[in-house]
């Protein structure tokens, strides 16, 4: 009999946020394979949670595309493409860069120095679940002033799931995003937002290109 995968649930988010995210890596590391069956009662009760909880974690994978969910059947694991996470990457690198150059001019002192607090926390976080929350934060900073609805939606979109999860995911991707997060920031503080622009776009270009690396060396 298959081992069950050891999950646990340690940030700080709502319930279902808390266990979306542990599934979620779980997915993405491979402890559940393709075409696997995900039963909510063994999941609630692996996490010490109720079952509504991990039913609402169902519904956001299904989303993020991970799962799909099928009559009298459960959740049923989706294979992971590299065709798929070069478009997601691709797609982020071009739009937030887009964002960043747009929203640049707009951004206020407060807005710096809040982008400086975070690359100082991210530089001695020592928490990989804080610094992925960090992370988050500064990217959604990066962009709060862009005034292009629909171009910060699409990024929106193109959020969900796998990005979050890479400085699980891909070895020494904490450390290099502490230096490009820094280059990001004193671009913008020295007002070269094409600079910043472009250094956005490489730096989620080259995660793209290790999360896919990586996942090809756990598949092997």
């Amino acid at each position: 009999m298959k081992a069950k995968p050891e999950l646990r649930i340690e940030n700080r988010d709502t319930l279902h946020l808390k266990v979306t995210n542990v599934i979620r890596e779980a997915i993405i590391r491979g402890d559940f394979k393709p075409g696997e069956r995900l039963k909510q009662s063994d999941l609630a009760e692996q996490l010490g949670v109720s079952r509504m909880p991990v039913r609402e974690a169902f519904r956001k994978l299904e989303a993020e595309g991970l799962i799909q969910l099928e009559p009298h059947k459960g959740a049923i694991i989706k294979s992971i493409h590299k065709e798929e996470l070069e478009e997601i990457y691709t797609l982020r690198a071009e739009m937030e860069r887009m964002a960043v150059v747009q929203a640049a001019d707009l951004l206020t002192q407060e807005d710096l120095d809040a982008l400086k607090a975070l690359v100082e926390k991210m530089e001695v976080e020592t928490e990989p679940e804080e610094f992925v929350l960090a992370n988050i934060e500064f990217h959604k900073l990066l962009i709060k002033r862009c005034t292009w609805n629909r171009l910060t939606n699409f990024i929106s979109t193109l959020w969900s799931g796998l990005p979050q999860q890479t400085p699980h995911l891909i070895s020494g991707q904490i450390e290099k995003s502490k230096i490009e997060h820094r280059e990001i920031y004193e671009a913008l503080d020295n007002k070269d937002k094409e600079k910043a622009g472009r250094l956005v776009s490489q730096h989620i270009l080259r995660t793209g290109e290790m999360l896919i690396q990586s996942l090809s060396k756990d598949a092997q």
